[in-house]
């Protein structure tokens, strides 16, 4: 007996258990869009001495990780993101601006000696400044005599034996005491009460505090000893703001914020509730779908199905993956897509039953034969996911991580899990004396139509292209006439969205919103949801606006809060672009590479015809093409190569067991033959997002919109674009057909299709 199936069985529980364990003992990293809080972007940028590369950005990032810890916000992560971006997430963080304020300061941090009081006739001489002092008063400072560089640490402290006063400590490195010494020692020998006995402590060109050097301290000898303590009439948040800017001390190159998110906690646990929920309906349709299509297998099936839930979310949580709201989306989604490898063996299965009726070795030949269809799908899966993760940003790079894993999962599930259960079943008496209970002992009605009648459709092929060309045309259009709804990600600026007590209709919001100075912002109602778009406003702009809200006597809550700078924008749109057409590059050379290069061009002219009717029809729908739509687009892309990999490689092997008859006549078997089994692919895809698109807030909703029509114009496009297509090209190649496969049956196959 082969140690094959032993060796299967053994890693699959390997699996499983690993699997289980790391869900019963880790937590998920869930992203800020899902436990609500601040996310800040910052660019670098080139200073007049130092260029903003990558070893100055990670130099950066260290310094705001001091201040960010400053803070005394828990769990902030920082990562750099390619040369110039800082990515700093604040969890809980509801109200960015201060929080933005103290991290991004951008100068450097400088203590000078205080001059004199400045007036309206007092002149700054060379390398001395006039600078507003903590209470406005305007002071003449000298030139910088220390820098940030030189402090070691700062932290704010209270001592209640003298009245409970909060003040800062500063601990300064080694050449810092000295230069701290000597500018302490020079203010000390001016009178007290004298501006000159002063020392200003200046950032972003303003005076953050500036400290009298106390009488006790003698004139030239100033304050030693490598610490200092700055007292005044500190409240606890003032000590711990100047504390946090202290001991972060300059950063190497000015920063600026080029893109800034916050979700409110609600927000987050109502797409969880709802992506939960849509998870639940979703894989128990599809389970039920499963089940009475292929009975017995089916329900071994559905087992795996959830062992592939398992270690797709193990998976995550080990790798420390965040888990965004795309991505929850793209687990989703892929527990659907996860049926499509099952699909594929079980009627290959049926086939090979078909030709011997025995069961142990028909579930063999399934497996083997259709190992090809199932790891070029899954190839090209990974590629589209892998354009997500490298070329896109934010959260839908998440997108990519879960799609990628899930992919994976779904190839162990249903060739080690799926295969070890199925196995084992076909071998029990019972089963083995009644083969119809299996599943795979009937290829079903629809199967023996097909057979039978075998329609022409490759006939009408001239008209599927025209009917495909209108419908282009018609999509275009869309775009020509209504223009694209480019999101605040792709256009830059500003939206917020909120939720109020009392519903406010969109004319009376967009008054409100008016009044308050922004007459060109565009405003949306939704019952008591209202969304609100600028263009480049700040942090206090916006409170206006939400305090333009509240006038009307409703409570208002912020939901999110989304500001995207010009150039992120710009980069933003360009990295879309750029990801489709490498995708679109990508599958071609990959499709070329495996099968021929008129199957790669046929399949890459019916996805740019799948992509067009998708943006088409968001435009016509006035729906925003943001992030989201493009983690769809790409999600399109994937599966609808998917479905024309299993068409091309069936062409391929019928071509090569037939190769004197004429090349149409194979590609019309070989869409017959798939056809039907796409229908079962898509199903299963189709009642997870149907239930997104119902259960799932606005971003779910377009998410799973764009997909339902990607799934079923992808559907179509393999029958009446990419097939008839390749018949065209295949006219104009001198190639010989392709050799058979070595080992595979001579018989003519009845089809891979399902019992509808």
């Amino acid at each position: 007996m082969s140690r094959a199936p032993v060796v299967r069985a053994v890693a699959a529980l390997a699996v499983i258990a690993i699997s289980l364990f790391v869900a019963l003992t880790m937590s998920p990293r869930l992203g800020l869009d899902l436990r609500g809080g601040t996310q800040i972007v910052l660019e670098t940028k080139d200073s007049p001495t130092l260029k903003a590369d990558a070893e100055a950005t990670d130099r950066t990032l260290e310094v705001l990780r001091r201040r960010a810890d400053a803070l005394g916000v828990a769990d902030a992560p920082l990562a750099r993101s390619g040369e110039r971006r800082i990515i700093v997430e604040l969890p809980g963080v509801q109200d960015p601006t201060k929080a933005a304020e103290v991290i991004g300061k951008t100068a450097q941090l400088t203590f000078h000696p205080v001059v004199a009081v400045a007036d309206e006739t007092t002149k700054a001489g060379k390398g001395q400044q006039i600078v507003s002092d903590e209470d406005g008063m305007k002071l003449l400072i000298g030139p910088a005599r220390l820098t940030g560089d030189g402090v070691g640490d700062a932290e704010a402290g209270t001592d209640p034996q003298q009245g409970g006063g909060w003040f800062i400590t500063v601990d300064f490195r080694k050449d810092g005491r000295q230069a701290w010494a000597k500018l302490t020692g020079e203010a000390a020998c001016q009178p007290v009460g004298d501006p000159g006995r002063r020392v200003a402590i200046v950032l972003d060109s303003k005076v953050i505090v500036s400290p009298q050097v106390n009488e006790d301290v003698g004139c030239g000898v100033g304050l030693t000893g490598g610490s200092t303590q700055i007292t005044g009439s500190f409240s606890v948040e003032e000590a711990q703001d100047l504390a946090a800017l202290i001991k972060g001390g300059s950063l190497p190159v000015p920063v600026e914020i080029v893109e800034q998110r916050t979700v409110g906690p609600t927000l987050g646990a109502a797409a969880i509730a709802a992506s939960a929920q849509a998870a639940v309906i979703g894989v128990a349709l599809t389970a039920l779908f499963i089940v009475v299509i292929y009975r017995l297998v089916g329900w071994l099936a559905v087992v795996a199905l959830v062992c592939y839930g398992l270690i797709s979310y193990a998976a995550l949580v080990a790798l420390g993956a965040t888990l965004t709201l795309p991505g929850l989306a793209g687990f989703v989604l892929a527990i659907g897509m996860a049926v499509d490898a099952n699909v594929l063996v079980f009627e290959r299965a049926r086939e090979e039953y078909s030709v011997g009726p025995k069961l142990r070795p028909a579930l063999e030949q399934g497996f083997r034969n259709a190992w090809s269809a199932v790891a070029d799908s899954n190839i090209t899966t990974l590629l589209a996911a892998g354009l997500l993760f490298f070329l896109a940003s934010g959260p839908v790079r998440g997108f990519g991580v879960t799609l990628s894993i899930g992919v994976i999962a779904s190839l162990i599930t249903a060739m080690v899990i799926t295969r070890v259960l199925a196995q084992w079943a076909v071998t029990v008496p019972a089963v083995a004396k009644r083969p119809r209970i299996t599943g795979l002992a009937d290829i079903g009605r629809v199967r023996k139509w097909l057979t039978s009648h075998n329609p022409n459709l490759m006939r009408w092929r001239t008209v599927y292209l025209a009917a495909t060309g209108a419908v282009v045309a018609a999509a275009l259009a869309g775009v020509a006439v209504r223009g694209l709804n480019f999101g605040v990600e792709f256009t830059g600026g500003r939206l917020m969205e909120y939720s109020t007590s009392v519903p406010i209709t969109a004319d009376a919001a967009r008054e409100l919103v008016s009044e308050a100075g922004f007459p060109n912002a565009v405003v949306q109602s939704s019952g008591e949801d209202i969304s609100v778009r600028t263009g480049q406003i700040g942090s206090a702009d916006a409170a206006k606006i939400e305090a333009a809200l509240e006038s009307e006597g409703a409570k208002v809550t912020k939901e999110r809060d989304e500001l995207i700078g010009p150039s992120l924008g710009d980069e933003l749109r360009r990295n879309a672009l750029i990801a489709l057409g490498v995708a679109l590059a990508a599958q071609l050379a990959y499709l070329a590479f495996r099968f021929r290069w008129t199957f790669g061009l046929a399949t890459v002219i019916a996805l740019v015809a799948d992509a067009a009717i998708v943006v088409g029809a968001f435009a016509w729908l006035n729906k925003p093409v943001d992030g989201i739509f493009l983690a769809s687009m790409l999600t399109v892309i994937g599966y609808s190569v998917n479905d024309k990999v299993v068409v091309f490689d069936r062409v391929r092997e019928l071509w090569g067991l037939r190769r004197k008859t004429p090349f149409a006549e194979v590609a019309n078997t070989a869409v017959l033959q798939t056809v039907p089994r796409t229908v079962n692919t898509g199903l299963g895809a189709l009642f997870i997002l149907a239930a997104l698109a119902v259960l799932g807030g606005d971003s779910l909703t377009d998410f799973a919109v764009a997909l339902l029509i990607g799934i079923i114009v992808g559907t179509l496009s393999s029958t009446v674009v990419a097939a008839p297509l390749a018949i065209i090209f295949e006219k104009r190649n001198s190639a010989p057909p392709p050799q058979g496969r070595s080992g595979s049956t001579t018989r003519a196959r009845a089809g891979s299709g399902a019992v509808l």
